[in-house]
């Protein structure tokens, strides 16, 4: 799958879509996301060309949702590097009670904001900072499942991998799912947390961790 150059921390590396009949916002040069599932299934949105930003593509969301189906009726969500809010939004499209967007672009959280009025949603909150400082902060409530897609061959997970580890920013027996490039491996993940489920898609491998209860070692992955 094409990546875009690397750029700015806050921006995510997906496939671009072009604009088409029916899309939300009315933006000079844009991508479009199309949900793909949960109540919000088909519904197109659009979001600004802020340096390439690019969703998830449709095929590794639906194999992420699928993994996580039976867990996410009422979970409470955090999408770091959101973008386009490909995978916060499908997680409240398809159940989960909140999600917390955040991307350290103002004209990406603008039209976040403008697609959540879009789309009647009053479960989602958008947060324009970098991640390491949402991380950086106190935690007030950990969450059930975070999403973290940044940008290639910048070395975040290095930096954030510890930050969600050791803060307790996820719910023992929460989800993180990663994606990064397939040339280079993952840093060591927190001593706590299970790889669950790990995938290869081209240049891009996805992964998806359980966070177990502190003193649980981790066990062997599933591949699929």
């Amino acid at each position: 799958m094409p990546r875009r150059k690397p750029a700015g921390p806050h921006l995510s590396n997906k496939p671009t879509r072009g604009a088409a009949r029916g899309s939300s916002q009315s933006l000079g040069s844009s991508g479009e996301l199309r949900i793909i599932g949960g109540d919000w299934r088909s519904r197109k949105l659009r979001f600004p060309d802020a340096g390439g930003v690019r969703p998830t593509p449709a095929r590794t969301r639906e194999t992420l949702f699928n993994w996580l189906s039976i867990y996410l009726a009422g979970s409470d969500c955090l999408d770091l590097f959101s973008g386009s809010g490909a995978l916060g939004l499908e997680a409240l499209s398809r159940g989960a009670t909140h999600a917390t967007l955040v991307d350290n672009s103002a004209a990406l959280t603008t039209a976040l904001r403008g697609n959540l009025r879009l789309l009647g949603a009053e479960s989602g909150t958008v947060v324009c900072t970098s991640a390491d400082t949402y991380l950086g902060q106190p935690v007030r409530q950990p969450f059930d499942i975070v999403f973290m897609d940044p940008p290639f061959r910048q070395g975040w997970l290095n930096t954030l991998f510890p930050l969600l580890g050791a803060q307790g920013w996820v719910k023992p027996g929460g989800w993180v799912y990663v994606e990064h490039e397939s040339e280079i491996p993952a840093p060591p993940a927190p001593a706590n947390w299970q790889l669950h489920r790990h995938k290869i898609s081209g240049q891009v491998t996805y992964c998806l961790y359980r966070v177990m209860p502190i003193n649980v070692g981790k066990n062997t992955e599933e591949t699929n």
